[in-house]
């Protein structure tokens, strides 16, 4: 039908013209209806135009033949396609969200390909590529799509996933800070910020795994919440998920000795850092602290010095339904290490430490948050002849010194402590994984207004964190990161072209040398 275009109120609007013939008063008239407007030169359908072109695509009998000529970048979605593939995340959204799971993944290609720009930015991006989805969503579109993505569904989809890879690798858990505009969320509160933004918060515990190198599972929690309560509820939701065999790395925010019991309590191994301060650490290193740096314990490879002991550790669970607590003992295994280059790393921020409550005691520049550490490091005392006169309380200094260097893990799975340190390192990955899901994928500040919104956008940036968890993975597997960025990578593929005419089949244009070594190294198959 012909389309033609009228701006109103400053908005231009998109409509066809149906042309009818009256048969009793012999003349033809004309209808019109709208159905979309024009954004930055793009044309955007309404939901009532849009479903009747999805149920006109539904109702078409098998093989449907190209009738247009079309010209699209494929290049890059290609190796996502690829990568969907592989790691069954085409086919777990499928069963998922047998609806939606084109739309999901089109915009999880577009966040990962489109380097920090907004989804409003979306129908221009895909009117220039092929994508799973093949048409357009608007920007109220997308925001409907979130609110649908139920957590049931979602849930399923981390239990599919979860199954197809986690059986021998550990599993590294932490939370960050995402904050949020919209104070209306029932979870986004004022909390402790990770990055000092004065905005209101939720914060997001993500599951990574250890060998794969993926991202397992996330959830939301409320911004006020503080680390070390959070363990209990990935507890009780690996065992919602139906998840066998758990292997957890934790930082030491999350020791408790109730979150230690809970774990074990569930047959979950585990590796966990634990503070020297503890009466446990500080028992086993006072045996060792001068044994320890010396040169029977020193591992060149990770440059510093380990021992281990077997301990037995206090266990206790309540019985929910009894009411009753069975106590005894566990075999675990306290892992201690000592690291010069740490040990100074330490003394001297102590010491910047001290410098800086000296001079703000000296000044009269009291700081409120700093009293306890006054009155912890110094005895003062004042006069109107001396002024301010500072004395160190050396043994409590020395105290804090003493413990410099040293730092420990507690497990009972894993009995070699350079194997422990080697699997805890990882966790490192938990932390670039928070980076690029905040910063490429942009989830540094969410703008959302609603709890069915926040949780379906997060779900499709963490699609799209897989999906760049596995080519960073890869990249760095097979040494790519000597030759290219991540963005280069993806801008070095995204350029390939595909073309179709009516009555022919799809054809990929030239592709360079290095387009084709970059395939084959991410096992993409050539197109004939």
């Amino acid at each position: 039908m012909p389309r033609g275009t009228q701006m109103i109120n400053g908005v231009e609007y998109v409509f066809e013209t149906k042309a009818k013939w009256n048969p009793d008063k012999k003349y033809g008239t004309h209808s019109r209806r709208y159905i979309g407007k024009m954004v930055d030169g793009v044309f955007v359908p309404n939901k009532r135009y849009e479903l009747e072109e999805e149920l006109k695509e539904a109702k078409k009998p098998g093989h449907v033949p190209v009738t247009i000529s079309e010209r699209l970048f494929c290049g890059a979605t290609m190796l996502l396609d690829s990568i969907g593939e592989k790691l069954g995340i085409r086919e777990d959204l499928e069963k998922c969200f047998p609806q939606d799971y084109k739309k999901i993944l089109s915009l999880a290609y577009f966040l990962l390909l489109e380097d920090h720009s907004p989804l409003s930015r979306f129908p221009r991006w895909a009117m220039l590529h092929r994508h799973p989805y093949g048409k357009i969503i608007s920007s109220p579109r997308s925001s409907e799509l979130f609110a649908s993505l139920d957590e049931d569904s979602q849930q399923r989809f981390f239990h599919l996933q979860m199954q197809r890879r986690m059986e021998h690798e550990y599993l590294a858990y932490d939370i960050t800070s995402i904050s949020s505009y919209s104070e209306l969320i029932r979870f986004v509160k004022y909390g402790k910020n990770k990055e000092h933004d004065a905005l209101p918060q939720i914060n997001l515990a993500l599951l990574y795994g250890e060998s794969s190198r993926l991202p397992m599972y996330y959830h939301s929690l409320p911004g006020n919440i503080s680390d070390v309560t959070t363990v209990k509820r990935l507890i009780d939701e690996l065992g919602y998920l139906s998840i066998e065999k758990v292997k957890l790395i934790l930082d030491r925010g999350f020791y408790s000795e109730e979150n230690v019991n809970g774990l074990l309590s569930h047959h979950y191994k585990f590796l966990i850092s634990v503070k020297t301060s503890l009466r446990l650490v500080q028992t086993m290193l006072d045996e060792v602290r001068e044994s320890l740096p010396t040169r029977q314990y020193y591992n060149s490879n990770f440059r510093l010095y380990c021992t281990s002991r077997t301990i037995a550790w206090p266990y206790e669970e309540r019985k929910a339904r009894l009411g009753e607590v069975e106590s005894g003992t566990r075999r675990m295994y306290l892992h201690l290490y000592y690291d010069d280059e740490r040990a100074m790393e330490e003394r001297t921020a102590f010491n910047i430490l001290l410098d800086s409550l000296e001079a703000e005691l000296k000044e009269g520049i009291r700081n409120p948050e700093h009293e306890t550490l006054y009155q912890k490091y110094y005895e003062v005392t004042q006069t109107a002849v001396r002024g301010v006169t500072l004395n160190p309380k050396q043994e409590a200094i020395d105290k804090v010194e003493r413990n410099y260097g040293y730092f420990g893990l507690l497990s009972n799975d894993s009995k070699d402590p350079l194997e422990a340190l080697r699997i805890y390192r990882t966790k490192d990955l938990v932390e670039k994984a928070i980076a690029n899901l905040k910063e490429r994928l942009s989830a540094r500040r969410e703008g959302v207004s609603s709890e069915s919104h926040l949780s379906g956008k997060l779900f499709v940036q963490f699609i799209a964190l897989i999906y760049l968890s596995y080519i960073d993975k890869l990249m760095h597997d097979q040494d790519l990161y000597k030759s290219y960025t991540l963005t280069q990578l993806l801008d070095e593929l995204d350029v390939i072209e595909c073309y179709t005419y009516p009555g022919h089949t799809e054809k990929i244009g030239e592709m360079t040398k290095k387009q084709k070594q970059l395939y084959e190294v991410f096992g993409v198959p050539l197109p004939a």
